[in-house]
């Protein structure tokens, strides 16, 4: 499963035994400024090249299967006349044996949480207000745990 936003790409590696989807790897990275920009189609298409690169040494000399919520993956390998970014990842894809399924957003939750940040570029270390004016009432109850 790969999925891509607006900051973050995220993939999971997985197996399906008996209809279920068994998750073995999770893996998610934020975009540089540069890959923050990039088209929709872009953005998708990254989160499958960096999930191959990632679990290449499973993938490698095995069939998977693709799902990704943006239809036009699927289409876009047969394309010849596509830019050249999206080309030069084709080809690198071209030695994995691998097929594009799309599915509903819904059912790509996996993939769909690891690229889902509300701001990766705010910074952790600037100071944060911290509210320290708290009631009687509940600090006793934090204290005394009172039913």
């Amino acid at each position: 499963m790969c999925d891509a936003s607006d900051y973050a790409v995220g993939a999971v590696l997985g197996q399906r035994i008996e209809k279920h989807f068994w998750p073995i790897h999770y893996a998610s990275k934020t975009m540089n400024q540069v890959e923050a920009n990039y088209t929709t189609t872009e953005k998708e298409m990254l989160a499958v090249v960096y999930a191959f690169k990632k679990f290449r040494s499973c993938l490698i000399m095995n069939k998977s299967i693709v799902y990704t919520d943006h239809p036009a993956l699927k289409y876009l390998f047969a394309k010849k006349d596509a830019k050249a970014l999206l080309l030069r990842w084709i080809l690198l894809l071209q030695e994995f044996d691998f097929k594009v399924i799309d599915t509903r957003g819904a059912e790509n939750y996996a993939a769909d949480h690891f690229s889902r940040l509300k701001n990766p570029y705010e910074n952790i270390f600037d100071p944060k207000e911290i509210n320290e004016t708290f009631p009687l009432e509940s600090l006793n109850k934090v204290a005394h745990k009172d039913p």
